[in-house]
């Protein structure tokens, strides 16, 4: 088989239609798709060999960071981070056709957290006494809503997967804010940018960075100055906990320039004479998918 013709395997967090769906097909296409329940089930797959890529949720613009990924990909993995998509998330309320017109009569409303968390202000005007069940994934809900039309129970999840498990939308675009986009990460045993259509013309490098253990005063400012005279422009800095004591962090950052360029190699050693411990998670270029309307 030509290298042209290698379709890498990628696991993603499932089932079909979910958002990690859509991420996925955009970047990768239909085939070699790995269904996954759960988010550390995507980075074991990856970890164990078992496929070439794991693609999962980073962060929501209104929900911030998704904790689960951030603790299995900053604390013990041992992978890179080859490429990033943005794509916008449109929530929907969606139902089995026999109950369209009992949405009063709801047992409960099924979703992932963040979508949940997304919607909070239509589910707590409409359907404030109403259980809030939390799922794997919105098509996971949507999932389980089709297989047991039995019940008066609605899903939170996208078009697709009203389309996929022939259900229907009782209610769309029900998300608080219309600015609401997802960042999702491509995650390999080895660095290296993916590059297919559509990228951002320069690249982003995340880093996870240790304070010294000295914790001498000054010396987030240090770390931060080290960027700025080199006029190198950080996307993001986040704390995340260490999970060794209270008070104990360590540091996200993303720099929107490659780890190659002379301006970041001199950084990297600046940082390292500061007895600060950096962890590259590479360089990888942006992708974005734009809203269908």
């Amino acid at each position: 088989m030509s290298e042209q013709d290698y379709k890498p395997t990628v696991a993603y967090l499932g089932p079909e239609a979910s958002f990690t769906h859509v991420a996925a097909t955009h970047l990768f296409g239909t085939e070699g798709l790995v269904s996954q329940p759960t988010i550390p089930d995507c980075i074991e797959a990856v970890t164990e060999g078992h496929v070439a890529y794991a693609i999962v949720p980073l962060e929501n613009a209104l929900e911030g960071s998704v904790p689960m990924t951030i603790d299995y990909l900053f604390h013990g993995s041992e992978l890179f981070i080859n490429a990033e998509i943005s794509i916008p998330i449109e929530q929907h309320m969606m139902v089995n056709e026999k109950w369209k017109d009992a949405l009063e009569q709801l047992e409960s409303v099924r979703s992932h957290p963040h979508a949940l968390a997304q919607c909070h202000k239509y589910l707590q005007y409409h359907y404030r006494r109403t259980p809030l069940i939390q799922t794997t994934s919105t098509a996971a809900a949507a999932k389980y809503i089709s297989e047991n039309p039995e019940l008066c129970i609605a899903a939170i999840g996208n078009s697709l997967a009203a389309e996929k498990y022939g259900l229907h939308i009782a209610e769309q675009n029900i998300h608080d804010f219309h600015f609401n986009h997802t960042r999702f990460v491509v995650l390999s045993l080895r660095k290296g940018k993916l590059e297919t259509h559509g990228h951002t013309e320069f690249p982003k490098t995340t880093f996870m960075v240790k304070l010294p253990e000295d914790d001498r005063s000054g010396v987030l400012h240090q770390i931060l100055s080290v960027f700025a005279w080199r006029k190198l422009n950080l996307s993001k800095i986040e704390s995340r906990p260490m999970k060794t004591g209270l008070g104990n962090y360590f540091f996200i950052i993303d720099v929107m320039e490659s780890e190659e360029h002379p301006m970041m190699k001199g950084a990297l050693e600046e940082l390292a004479a500061l007895n600060v411990t950096v962890r590259s998670f590479g360089s990888y270029f942006s992708y974005e998918q734009k809203p269908s309307r």
